[in-house]
C-alpha cells in the first residue's frame, strides 16, 4: 500500500516530518524516505526498512536534516522520494498507489524527445519517475499533475516539494485519502490521520478526488478543484487503515465495531468467547462481543517488540514463520472452549490455517471464523494491499478452481451470497481451514457499517464491480 506525509512550517520541520512519516509504518512496506528543502537545495535520505523499523533506520539522520518544508514516504517497492530537475525547476516527488497501465505510459513517454528513465528495477520503470515524466511534459506543475491523474489507470496520490511549497494531489477517484492538518505556524498533509494528533495537528481539510492543493506555512491554496466521482477503498476500514485514523470523517475503529456487531446480528452460533485475530480483527471482535453478549477474550497475544508484520517478507515460508512466532497462545483460555474468531478478511488462508491447527492442538473444542468482509474473489487493481502475485493465491479462487476446474468460472455467482455456488465456496474454504463453521460478512452490511453511499466506495475485490472503468 504505502503512505506519505509532508510538513510546511515557519520553524524547523524535521521532527514532525520524521514522526509523521513513521506513523505510516503499519502499512508494512519496504522502503522509507525523507527529503527536506534547504537553503541551497534538497537533502534526501532513503533506507531499506524490510527488516527494521523506519524509526531505527532514520534516527541517526535527523541531526543532518533541517528545513522548513519536507515530505516523507513509506513505499511499496521503489526508492523514494525522487529528485527531479526539469523546466519546472528542481523538485522532490513521492507517490502512493498502483499504475496498471505503466507499460503503456512508459512506451508513450519514450516517444517524447529527451525522455529517459534511469531508475529501473530489472526492466521495470520506477512508477514515481514515470509520474514525473508526465508532469514535466506540461506547462505548469498543476497541469502536469492533472495530466498524470487523467492518464493513470489504477491510482496515484502524490506529494511534490518545490523550493516554495508542497503540492498535494489525491488520485483521480479518491481511492486513497489525503488529509491536511493544521496547527499554529504549520500545516501537514497525510494519508493517515493517526499521524496528526500527537504532534498537535487538527484535521483542517479532506482533499476530494483529484483535488490539488498548494501548501505553505502560511496556508493552503486550492489549485485544482475536486471531481464529483469517488471510489475510496472500502478495505481501508476493514483491514489496513490504522484504528485511530479517520477517512471522509468516518473513524476506522468505529466501523470495525459496527462490522462486528453486524456479524453478530446475522449469527446464532453458540460460543464461550469471542476473540480477534491481532491486530485488525480486534475491533471487529469487540463489536461482535458487545452485540452478542458473548465475552471478549484474548486467547492469542501478539508479541510486538521484534516481529514485523507477517505479510512483509516476500518468501511465503518466512511469512508463515513470522505469523507463527509473533502470536503466543494462552492455553488456559483455549482448552475445552468453543472459540469464535473475528478476522478482517481471509486472503490466502495459509497463516490462518496454521493458527487454527495450533488452537485445536491446545484443546479447543470448536472454532468458528467470522471474516468482517465478503470473500475476496478478485485481486485489487488499484492498490498494493496484498503480496499475492496471482488471483489463484486467493482462498476463494482456490475453492472455485477445485469446485469448477476453472478458477475464473461463474464469478458473478460466487460473488453473490444468495447462490448455491457461493455457499459451496464458503463451505470449501471452511473445510480447507478445518473450521467448525465459517460465515462471511454480507456486502450491504459492510457498506452500512462504513456509512458512505455505495457509489462512493470501491468494492472491486469482493464483487468485481468497477463503476467508472479506471
Amino acid at each position: 500500500m504505502g503512505g506519505l506525509f509532508g510538513v510546511a512550517t515557519k520553524d524547523d520541520c524535521i521532527l514532525d516530518l520524521f514522526y509523521g512519516t513513521d506513523y505510516h509504518s503499519h502499512l508494512g512496506t519496504r522502503r522509507g524516505g525523507l527529503v527536506v528543502q534547504k537553503e541551497h537545495g534538497f537533502k534526501r535520505n532513503i533506507h531499506d526498512i524490510t527488516n527494521a523499523p523506519f524509526r531505527s533506520k532514520f534516527e541517526e539522520d535527523l541531526p543532518k536534516l533541517s528545513g522548513r518544508m519536507g515530505i516523507g514516504v513509506i513505499s511499496d517497492y521503489e526508492d523514494q522520494p525522487m529528485l527531479i530537475g526539469s523546466h519546472h525547476g528542481s523538485y522532490a516527488l513521492v507517490t502512493v498507489g498502483k499504475i496498471d497501465n505503466i507499460e503503456e505510459l512508459s512506451s508513450e513517454a519514450l516517444k517524447h524527445r529527451g525522455t529517459h528513465f534511469s531508475e529501473l528495477s530489472g526492466n521495470e520503470v520506477n512508477p514515481t519517475e514515470l509520474v514525473a515524466s508526465i508532469i514535466d511534459r506540461e506547462a505548469t506543475i498543476t497541469d502536469g499533475i492533472r495530466a498524470a491523474q487523467e492518464a493513470i489507470v489504477g491510482s496515484c496520490s502524490l506529494l511534490l516539494l518545490t523550493k516554495d511549497a508542497i503540492y498535494a494531489a489525491r488520485d483521480r477517484l479518491g481511492r486513497t485519502p489525503i488529509v491536511v492538518g493544521k496547527k499554529d505556524g504549520a500545516y501537514a498533509v497525510t494519508l493517515e490521520t493517526c499521524a496528526l494528533p500527537n504532534m498537535g495537528y487538527a484535521v483542517d481539510k479532506n482533499l476530494g478526488p483529484s483535488e490539488i492543493v498548494r501548501i505553505t506555512a502560511e496556508g493552503v491554496e486550492q489549485v485544482a478543484p475536486p471531481g464529483k466521482d469517488m471510489q475510496i477503498c472500502a478495505f481501508l476500514w476493514v483491514y489496513y487503515g490504522y484504528p485511530v485514523s479517520t477517512y471522509e470523517g468516518i473513524n476506522t475503529e468505529e466501523v470495525r465495531n459496527r462490522c462486528g456487531a453486524a456479524l453478530a446480528r446475522a449469527d446464532d452460533v453458540k460460543a464461550d468467547l469471542v476473540a480477534g485475530i491481532p491486530d485488525s480483527g480486534i475491533g471487529h471482535a469487540i463489536g461482535y462481543a458487545n452485540e452478542s453478549g458473548i465475552p471478549y477474550r484474548r486467547p492469542f497475544v501478539k508479541y510486538t517488540p521484534t516481529w514485523p508484520r507477517s505479510f512483509m517478507p516476500q518468501d511465503q515460508k518466512v511469512r508463515d514463520l513470522v505469523a507463527k512466532m509473533k502470536l503466543i497462545p494462552i492455553a488456559e483460555m483455549i482448552k475445552g472452549k468453543r472459540l469464535l474468531f473475528c478476522e478482517d478478511s481471509i486472503v490466502r488462508g495459509t497463516q490462518l490455517r496454521d493458527i487454527i491447527k495450533r488452537l485445536f492442538g491446545y484443546g479447543a473444542l470448536e472454532l468458528h471464523m467470522r471474516p468482517a468482509c465478503p470473500p475476496l474473489v478478485f485481486s485489487c487493481k488499484y492498490l498494493n494491499f496484498s503480496r499475492s502475485k496471482s488471483e489463484l493465491d486467493l482462498a476463494a479462487r482456490k475453492a472455485i478452481k477445485d469446485l469448477e476446474g476453472d478458477a475464473g468460472a461463474h464469478l458473478d455467482e460466487y460473488s453473490n451470497p444468495d447462490t448455491d455456488r457461493y455457499h459451496a465456496m464458503v463451505e470449501w474454504i471452511g473445510k480447507h481451514l478445518d473450521l467448525t463453521t465459517c460465515k462471511y460478512q454480507r456486502l450491504p452490511d459492510l457498506i452500512e457499517a462504513i456509512g458512505l453511499p455505495r457509489e462512493k466506495l470501491c468494492t472491486f475485490c469482493w464483487n468485481g464491480e468497477d463503476l467508472y472503468g479506471k
